[in-house]
């Protein structure tokens, strides 16, 4: 007789942390901009989340949507760098659920806040604690970075939501800004492996880019650095004694961009789309070294560039190329994907070029790319996402 365990794991959709994770960010990603594009325009009347439209908008971009991709990805990716089985079944609803019920709870303030609060600290760490288990039954310490990443990822989770219970929204923007630079460093971390890889295996190259040691680590280390200042309140506001390190950190970042292009992505829709996020990510930083010194009058216009081009557009990307391998199907994405990728794209270039002149009418076009690119992708990937593996394999 079958226990309710085995039930659980022979749902597809709780086969793997790619799953449900992928799913719900998406779904959160479209719900999470139409709600706050709403807000921003005054359609919502007298609702509004636990401490208020703007602090539940800057800290659910990272903490609810970007740390679930995280999660769900490096869920998954533990299967293969320690051969051992990831987690599925029944824990690993339990973990979609946490997720699920911080997103409730912090949108919903009549939920008690001890709800909020259990739910969101517990996620995060937990992610960790499952994936260094299995890294260290097998002494796989190459990955053990991300596990770190995970940790400070949580303690910036505990200080924005502390900092929202406190309605202290100076706090709240140190945390936020600290915890995308951190995603940033995921980001550019597995980036730095998959996106030269794909290009390779994806237009039959004889072998990847390579790269020195220092210029993966340097790249890394950078965006660490600058979640670190920001955690303290440090270049959040203009400052021309930043612009050399902003400049440095732009240029090793471009650099890696530089390197990585190769004429052939521009056939392919999963690799465009790849290359095209990292290139967002350099945009932001240079648009923060103009920021800095004083050649750009909007700072949120760079972060936007990141948070929507490099974060939005590179796990847009990243999810589908996933999705595909993990699910044994050809690695050729539905054609409405590659509109999606370019709704993300638009998405970020009117935020961008139009926060500064029409703010409201900037919000409202960015959101409606933003929701549709993920909208899109909901669409074409859950019917896989539901299904087994093609192959018969688990997973």
């Amino acid at each position: 007789m079958m226990q309710d365990s085995d039930r659980s794991a022979a749902i597809p959709l709780f086969a793997l942390g790619f799953r449900p994770f992928f799913l719900g960010a998406a779904a959160f990603a479209a719900l999470g901009a139409a709600l706050w594009a709403a807000a921003y325009l005054d359609w919502l009347g007298d609702f509004a989340p636990r401490g208020g439209w703007l602090a539940w908008h800057l800290r659910e971009m990272p903490f609810g949507f970007a740390c679930a991709v995280i999660a769900g990805f490096v869920l998954t990716a533990v299967q293969n760098w320690t051969g051992s089985p990831g987690l599925r079944g029944a824990p690993l609803m339990g973990l979609f659920g946490l997720w699920v019920a911080a997103r409730i709870a912090w949108l919903w303030p009549a939920i008690p806040v001890a709800w909020a609060m259990a739910a969101e600290l517990l996620f995060l760490p937990a992610v960790a604690v499952r994936v260094a288990w299995q890294l260290r039954r097998v002494h796989q310490r190459r990955n053990y970075p991300l596990v770190g990443l995970l940790v400070l990822l949580a303690m910036a989770d505990a200080m924005a939501s502390i900092a929202q219970l406190q309605q202290d929204f100076v706090l709240l923007r140190q945390a936020a800004w600290a915890a995308l630079w951190l995603i940033g460093a995921v980001i550019v971390l597995i980036g730095g492996r998959i996106i030269p890889a794909f290009t390779a295996n994806g237009l039959g190259l004889a072998a990847p880019v390579s790269e020195a040691p220092w210029l993966p680590r340097s790249a890394i280390v950078s965006l660490l650095l600058l979640a670190i200042l920001a955690a303290q309140g440090i270049a959040l506001a203009p400052d021309p004694r930043w612009v050399p390190l902003f400049g440095v950190i732009t240029a090793v970042h471009g650099w890696r961009a530089a390197r990585w292009f190769h004429p052939g992505i521009l056939r392919v829709p999963l690799l465009w789309s790849l290359h095209l996020g990292h290139l967002w990510l350099v945009v932001a930083l240079g648009g923060l070294t103009a920021w800095h010194a004083g050649l750009l009058a909007n700072g949120g216009a760079a972060l936007h560039a990141f948070t929507i081009g490099g974060v939005g557009g590179l796990i847009l990307a990243m999810m589908a190329r996933v999705s595909l391998g993990h699910t044994a199907r050809p690695l050729s994405p539905p054609g409405l994907m590659t509109i999606a990728f370019l709704f993300v794209a638009l998405s970020a270039g009117v935020r961008v070029a139009l926060i500064g002149p029409a703010p409201r009418f900037a919000v409202a076009v960015s959101a409606g790319f933003w929701c549709a690119g993920f909208l899109l992708f909901i669409g074409c990937y859950a019917p896989m996402l539901f299904r087994p593996r093609l192959d018969g394999r688990a997973g």
